[in-house]
């Protein structure tokens, strides 16, 4: 692995990533022993024989197509712009962007296999989810929460899991028995969230710089 760090410090690269399997316990003591750090993992979860029940009081319907091209406008962005406040240059960053929405969503809120569900409170949209059946996971079938997002106002009461159990509903609807996603290291409130659900890591992203 030392060996590995200095032919990328050869080439002039500033930061090195692997991906390691969850249960690889030597490789993961390993990679922290020589200062990689996580940044993220991807989880999953076996559904049960049932879909799960919303939580009282909680209403969910599809999104609509006015709602989607907001949606769509703003995630483009951010998306792009967490990936260069993790370190990726602004280019990469963008063009990493481009490509995801393109390969997942090629014909927006019509694609097919693609949920976006809202949930309301006090009557108002208070936060969506966008589930894709297809893979749960690299060559794993099943369904993939891609984007989740309570509104800040309406944080704090619960709706987060209200959500993440809507995806469960559409994951059923596409008769998916898994569902899987990926959470960075540093978002605590939504690692907790997944853990208490039943998600499960399956494979670790780790960085060092150079």
């Amino acid at each position: 692995l030392l060996a590995a760090e200095e032919v990328l410090r050869g080439w002039g690269c500033t930061q090195a990533r692997c991906t390691v399997p969850a249960d690889a316990g030597p490789a993961l003591r390993l990679a922290t022993a020589l200062g990689w750090t996580e940044g993220g993992r991807n989880m999953v979860k076996t559904l049960p024989p049932t879909p799960p029940p919303l939580p009282a009081g909680v209403t969910a319907r599809p999104m609509t197509e006015g709602e989607y091209a907001q949606w769509e406008t703003a995630s483009r962005e951010a998306y792009a712009q967490e990936w260069a406040n993790r370190g990726l240059p602004e280019e990469q960053a963008r063009a990493r962007s481009e490509a995801s929405y393109r390969d997942n969503l090629p014909q927006g809120l019509a694609t097919p296999g693609v949920s976006f569900g809202v949930v309301e409170a006090d009557g108002a949209p208070a936060g969506h989810v966008w589930v894709s059946s297809g893979q749960a996971g690299p060559g794993v079938p099943g369904a993939y929460v891609f984007d989740i997002e309570v509104r800040p106002e309406f944080r704090g009461r619960g709706l987060g899991r209200a959500l993440m159990l809507l995806a469960e509903r559409a994951a059923f609807d596409t008769g998916d028995s898994l569902i899987g996603l990926h959470v960075f290291a540093d978002n605590t409130p939504a690692r907790r969230l997944y853990d208490s659900l039943g998600y499960t890591p399956t494979r670790l992203h780790w960085s060092k710089p150079l």
